[in-house]
């Protein structure tokens, strides 16, 4: 079984990381830590899909278009490692600037 800490932590890492804690959240690790990191995780990884499908073309299209990428996947880096951090303690502490979007938006998280 696992503790509320390591699926809060693995919903992090990876979109298969983020599914296994989803499925050890279904199968019994409901806590309301779990619940909000598995929010927070999938909506940064909806932002950074979406970020990178716009932006990636630009920069094929146009390199003057590449520090913006970079610096806009370096900041989604930053936060990344905010929420990991944050779930590896234990702590609900949404992401800076983001996290308050997707608190309680993804019902099919019960």
């Amino acid at each position: 079984m696992m503790t509320r800490k390591k699926v809060s932590t693995l919903s992090y890492l990876t979109a298969i990381g983020w599914l296994l804690a989803y499925r050890c959240y279904k199968k019994g690790a409901r806590t309301s830590l779990a619940k909000y990191h598995l929010e927070q995780s999938l909506g940064m990884g909806i932002i950074v899909f979406v970020m990178n499908l716009l932006l990636v073309p630009l920069v094929l299209i146009n390199t003057v278009f590449a520090p913006i990428l970079f610096f806009s996947n370096l900041g989604l880096v930053i936060l990344w490692m905010i929420g990991l951090i944050s779930a590896y303690h234990g702590v609900r502490l949404p992401l800076p600037f983001i996290g308050f979007y997707f608190r309680d938006k993804f019902r099919f998280i019960p």
